[in-house]
């Protein structure tokens, strides 16, 4: 007999958990390497959950698909951002398996409906139906996989320009939309301000966004690599915030490995902070 399986919680269902335990909010790391062994060695970190990034780094159905295979099975939820708001990438990517998705640029109502319609088989969206040749229904293994889908898709958008703030309430009230994701890096060049995420007409945007989906009672998160930054978001009510990313942990982490061996002139240095002799 084959195996019939259950379909896994999604990361809507986890943030709803963690709301009703009491929990803090869920925090995450970016996965940009397109390593499955990165990916891995991120899973076991002790964040409760990863966003694999297609939308600016190497990563295709291919990687992804071996990324969620590293990460299943540790405590941890993978989320995958698409590299854009399009029916054909949205239903590729539910095929492959990836359950929670981020959509990135969803500027306004239309758009967030229309990622809802991609998500969704008819009569209520226009996902293609191909469950028995994908992973997404374990190759049909999972009871009335069709006529449970929703139960096992998470969709989550990203507001990240002046626009989607001016039309953030809009934005939630899409029936289908689970949350919002605020970006401040293209928030802060939309308006004018680019590379200056902490600027205070930033922040206030995002506080905003965050105070509208509290009061649309569904969860909103926050990027913020900063500590001090991400601490505020989560008092503000961030649900789930992104504290770092793979590639920029490895960059810092081995610059300051590799400065605290460095002399001015470049040579290796003893303890005593004399060169090293061999």
């Amino acid at each position: 007999m084959p195996f019939r399986l259950e379909p896994e919680r999604t990361f809507r269902h986890a943030l709803a958990a963690a709301a009703e335990a009491g929990n803090g909010a869920q925090i995450g790391l970016w996965v940009c390497s397109g390593s499955p062994l990165v990916a891995e060695i991120m899973a076991g970190s002790g964040a409760q959950w990863l966003l694999i990034d297609t939308e600016h780094s190497p990563n295709s159905l291919e990687s992804v698909l071996a990324q969620l295979h590293a990460v299943h099975g540790y405590d941890v939820l993978p989320m995958v951002r698409l590299p854009w708001n399009d029916v054909v990438l949205i239903k590729q990517y539910l095929d492959l398996g990836a359950q929670n998705l981020l959509i990135p640029m969803v500027n306004d109502a239309e758009q967030a409906r229309a990622a809802v319609a991609a998500v969704r088989y008819p009569p209520h969206g226009v996902r293609g139906v191909g469950s028995a040749l994908a992973r997404a229904a374990r190759w049909n293994r999972i009871p009335d996989y069709l006529a449970r889908a929703d139960e096992t898709i998470s969709l989550t958008v990203q507001i990240e320009t002046g626009e989607a703030v001016a039309n953030v309430e809009e934005i939630l009230a899409v029936d289908g939309v689970d949350g919002i994701f605020i970006g401040p890096s293209d928030l802060a060049a939309s308006m004018g301000l680019l590379g200056q995420q902490e600027h205070p007409e930033v922040r206030s945007a995002v506080e905003r966004c965050l105070d509208a989906a509290r009061t649309a009672g569904k969860p909103a998160g926050v990027n913020a690599f900063v500590e001090a930054t991400a601490r505020h978001y989560i008092e503000r009510g961030a649900r789930f915030v992104l504290v770092g990313a793979d590639v920029a942990i490895l960059a810092r982490s081995s610059e300051e490995l590799a400065s605290r061996f460095a002399t001015p002139s470049g040579e290796s240095t003893d303890d005593g902070g004399r060169p090293a002799s061999y």
